[in-house]
């Protein structure tokens, strides 16, 4: 049986089958791009809710496995040079599956540099710019009483949008065919109902992205995802 006693994560959130790959985290748009690849492969893994709050984020048990105490991480016991491997940051998982499997990540070297483009515009401008709307605009900055923050993120919003909706005239996906691309941008474009910022963003003003949208969560893969770990 493989031994992950090496990680000290799994002291708080023990493997039952340390066989398959652990997953470490909960359904937000980062949760999700990693369920939603895995539910995509059909790898074999476990799900480990790791709530937000302090108590497990900054757990010495989870920052044991990213000191940056985000979720998601996974631990592979099934790793690349022949030994269990640790991963954080969701970008970075989500290449590790597409090249551990050989999918999601195009046909030719072209089009993974391509996808990797579009996989770091989410991680790099998406992300980050929508997570600031979403505390300006719902969380606990929506009480600062000086509108510059708010009025800023929601501008980037807006813009980041518009490139999106140009990328995906005349095509289905981000970068061509259904790719981690996709599972990294749609769930963060979904965030945007759960922030109630649809209407201040233009959401009604981008077809294309709305029916992208409505394409990546009509995905079986995706409607099982969207709850792994169960919130409940």
């Amino acid at each position: 049986m493989t031994d992950l006693s090496a990680f000290p994560i799994t002291a708080r959130w023990p493997a039952q089958d340390p066989s398959v790959i652990q997953l470490y985290s909960f359904p937000t748009p980062n949760g999700i791009k990693v369920s939603t690849m895995l539910e995509e492969t059909g790898l074999a893994y476990e799900a480990h809710k790791v709530t937000l709050d302090d108590a497990d984020v900054k757990s010495r048990e989870f920052l044991s496995l990213n000191p940056n105490n985000k979720i998601p991480a996974i631990i592979d016991p099934n790793g690349p040079d022949g030994a269990p491997l640790g991963l954080f940051e969701s970008g970075a998982i989500l290449l590790y599956l597409a090249e551990k499997t050989g999918r999601f990540l195009g046909e030719t070297a072209a089009d993974r540099h391509r996808i990797t483009q579009w996989l770091m515009f989410q991680m790099g401008g998406v992300g980050p710019m929508f997570g600031q709307l979403g505390f300006f605009w719902k969380f606990a900055g929506a009480r600062v009483e000086d509108p510059l923050p708010r009025d800023r993120y929601v501008a980037e919003a807006r813009r980041l949008l518009a490139v999106v909706e140009g990328a995906l005239d005349g095509q289905d996906w981000i970068a061509g065919a259904y790719s981690i691309a996709d599972m990294a941008l749609a769930p963060w474009l979904g965030a945007l109902d759960f922030y109630g910022a649809r209407e201040v963003t233009g959401w009604d003003d981008h077809p294309n992205t709305v029916a992208y949208l409505d394409r990546f969560q009509s995905r079986p893969a995706v409607q099982k995802a969207v709850n792994i770990p169960p919130r409940d």
